[in-house]
């Protein structure tokens, strides 16, 4: 399931990232966005989700939320 489906509120523990994009993956992992580190879907939007990493909250499209399978 990619994060796009997640339930907000809930923690999740990031199984892999999904994408042929090396710019979008070295994005993820600066935001501390890697496989085995738990995320948690704080709110969503239409067309985008605030996220919680690590220490972090962060806003990300829909595009990002797909490529994150947790």
């Amino acid at each position: 399931m990619n994060l796009s489906m997640a339930e907000a509120g809930k923690e999740y523990i990031i199984k892999s990232i999904e994408t042929d994009d090396e710019e979008l993956n070295s994005f993820l992992f600066s935001l501390g966005c890697y496989s085995g580190e738990p995320i948690t879907v704080v709110a969503r939007r239409k067309r985008s989700f605030t996220v919680s990493i690590k220490d972090g909250r962060y806003n990300i499209d829909a595009q990002l939320a797909e490529a994150i399978i947790v």
